[in-house]
């Protein structure tokens, strides 16, 4: 009998492992074959299609670079929310700027705006239990998803990586920032990392919202609708964009399928910055046939200050064929580099919660904002070379001879790099 309930235990934690890092969905296999260019109306035809929501036009867009302008912004928002707000974010610690939030939410709570917050469990594990406690006094809802459960132990590895808050239904935000120390400040040094937010208004705002209630509803089985979650919104600007998500139960592989049809209509600029760069083969492959029909690339990405080391040996070790090829790598320097932005021939800027890495493209819930416009992107692609002024380059020669131990190093990280 022993020998019976130990296998029987054995094989119950095989079959958990194994549900936490396998999906079911059939992913992305094959290179995508280039049939048009970023100005052909069809590129914008096809992401809008393939990638869920259609694009609207109608919006307006502004750039917030770093805490300073990240986090008044934000709390700005949160001041002025007469019905509604809703909130969705991976990192939430403790310190002076989760409190600001928290006292924020809790006030508006209290005065009767509906407050929802949807917390990754495990990206708020650092934070104070009494903000959730001063929250839940206040009125507001708060979830932290996919909390440990037996019944949903298959679901761990599982994290939802979206940035959104959304007030009244009408005004958005999104980026890179999580609520924590580290975001503070205006990327002045190492405690302070550089990071860019965006504030959204118009009808995508809608789209925003409706990502939020994707996972709202699974956390909660809630529905959350009528004029208060989503108004009517009228035109705020010229900007057309979408807002669009991918998980591992919905659409898993379209953050890497935007990525790849974006990096394969380009003509002739692509401008990345990701904190985790880690490309697999069909990213690498198609980034070199980029740089062969003689696109620029600039790629920056975070150098030795960064907040997991083990990401930065398995991206170096991806960079030979990049490098080969004519990508230009650069690492930023200040401190830690945590934007996630890509910019296609001055023309889309996508920006979100998606690193460039596996983990982002088949295991988290992420979501990314897709704009169409060439101002703003050019306004984008100038900021991109103020941090290029602000980071060291990476040259062939440079990798070809670092240290002996990275390169060791690299042999080994493939056999883990799925889950970074």
């Amino acid at each position: 009998m022993l020998v019976i309930s130990i296998t029987v235990v054995v094989t119950l934690i095989v079959v958990l492992i194994v549900a936490n890092f396998t999906s079911g969905e059939k992913k992305v296999e094959h290179n995508i074959k280039r049939q048009y260019a970023s100005d052909d109306p069809q590129f914008v035809r096809s992401m809008s299609l393939l990638l869920g929501p259609p694009v609207v036009a109608g919006n307006r867009f502004k750039v917030l670079l770093n805490g300073d302008q990240i986090f008044p912004s934000m709390l700005e928002g949160i001041h002025s929310a007469t019905q509604t707000i809703t909130f969705e974010t991976f990192i939430y610690w403790s310190g002076e700027i989760g409190e600001k939030f928290a006292r924020a939410l809790s006030d508006k709570a209290r005065a009767g705006v509906s407050v929802h917050v949807l917390l990754d469990w495990v990206g708020s594990s650092k934070m104070d239990h009494g903000y959730l406690d001063m929250l839940r006094e206040a009125g507001a809802e708060v979830i932290q998803y996919h909390k440990p459960h037996w019944t949903g132990l298959g679901r761990m590895n599982n994290r939802t990586h979206r940035k959104l808050l959304v007030i009244d239904g009408h005004t958005g935000f999104t980026g890179g920032v999580g609520i924590a120390e580290q975001w503070t400040g205006n990327a002045q040094g190492p405690k302070h990392w550089r990071d860019t937010h965006f504030r959204v208004e118009g009808p995508v705002v809608g789209h925003m919202q409706a990502v939020f209630m994707d996972n709202w509803i699974k956390a909660s089985g809630n529905v959350l609708h009528g004029p208060s979650y989503f108004p009517e919104i009228p035109d705020a600007g010229g900007g057309v964009a979408h807002m669009f998500s991918s998980s591992p139960t919905n659409g898993a592989d379209d953050m890497e399928l935007m990525y790849l049809m974006a990096i394969t209509a380009a003509t002739f600029s692509i401008h990345l910055a990701n904190a985790y760069f880690v490309p697999d083969g069909l990213a690498i492959n198609a980034l070199v046939e980029a740089a062969r029909r003689g696109v620029k690339i600039q790629i920056v990405t975070p150098g030795q200050r960064i907040d997991t080391h083990t990401v930065r040996e398995a991206s170096r070790g991806r960079w030979g064929d990049l490098l080969k090829a004519g990508a230009e790598i650069y690492e930023y320097q200040p401190t830690m580099f945590h934007c996630k932005l890509l910019v296609v021939d001055e023309y889309l800027v996508s920006v979100g919660s998606t690193n460039f890495d596996s983990r982002s493209f088949k295991l988290n819930d992420e979501a990314n904002l897709n704009i169409y416009d060439r101002d703003f992107a050019r306004q984008q692609t100038a900021i991109f070379a103020r941090d290029i002024a602000m980071s060291k380059r990476v040259t062939l020669e440079d990798w070809l001879h670092r240290p002996m131990l990275e390169k060791a190093i690299d042999k080994a990280l493939p056999l883990i790099d799925w889950q970074l």
